[in-house]
């Protein structure tokens, strides 16, 4: 007898980096699904052109990179939603290699992608264990296995994120929350030192996926059965730069 996929209506999602890229596909996607999503971001004008035409979606400012940034947006979880079923983490930065970064930049990177990433975890982790299960699925990078030149500080906060979803997968089942982790190959994002056309150009080689594709990955993810976790999902184009 086949299982009963999750379903997504009604479900509380915190989504972490909602107003581009990935995260404004997943936003628009999650909430036709009928989900009550929570996004926040640290400008207000990407917050209002985010949530157009979107229903059931809310937004604070906040800064995932700052203790009190989490600390605001876990208040409006609890305020706005009433609790938290699912976490989707994928607020992140790109960077440059380390020693073309002033200190205070390449930290303030780790601290977004990864320290972000964790601070979130821990206070969902809290929420769902009272309320008996939940699900935290983490926006990773292939980043963190082809070690691109360039990418040394972002490939060492995707690393992060694997190391840490893959063992805290290990710690959190027997309280009945999954983890998940989605490994997005090159994706027209704002993160890709590149012209609209010339993104438009390599997905057309299929060299690049858009934002939609790994949106739709998540919402795969998100909707499997109670008891199947998806632990890992690498998602490339066709044709994926190595180098």
């Amino acid at each position: 007898m086949a299982r009963r996929h999750t379903d997504l209506a009604g479900k509380r999602i915190l989504l972490t980096g909602g107003t581009t890229g990935i995260g404004r596909a997943t936003l628009a996607l999650l909430a036709a699904d009928g989900a009550r999503v929570l996004t926040f971001a640290r400008h207000q004008e990407a917050l209002d052109d985010a949530l157009a035409g979107v229903d059931g979606a809310s937004a604070i400012l906040a800064d995932a990179g700052t203790r009190e940034g989490i600390d605001a947006v876990f208040a409006a979880v609890d305020e706005t939603l009433g609790g938290i079923d699912i976490l989707v983490a994928n607020a992140a930065l790109g960077a440059q290699p380390i020693y073309e970064m002033a200190d205070d930049d390449w930290r303030y990177v780790i601290d977004t992608n990864l320290t972000g990433y964790l601070a979130c975890a821990k206070a969902a982790i809290g929420r769902m264990e009272r309320q008996g299960g939940g699900h935290l699925l983490f926006v990773g990078s292939i980043s963190t296995e082809i070690k691109a030149r360039g990418e040394s500080v972002y490939a060492a906060t995707k690393a992060g994120v694997q190391a840490f979803a893959e063992t805290l997968r290990k710690e959190v089942a027997d309280k009945n929350i999954k983890v998940s982790v989605i490994q997005p190959g090159s994706v027209e994002t704002e993160m890709q030192e590149c012209s609209p056309d010339e993104k438009r150009e390599a997905i057309a080689r299929h060299e690049m996926l858009e934002a939609d594709e790994i949106a739709e990955a998540i919402r795969f993810v998100l909707t499997r059965p109670a008891a199947s976790d998806v632990v890992n999902l690498r998602i490339e184009p066709l044709i994926q730069k190595t180098a």
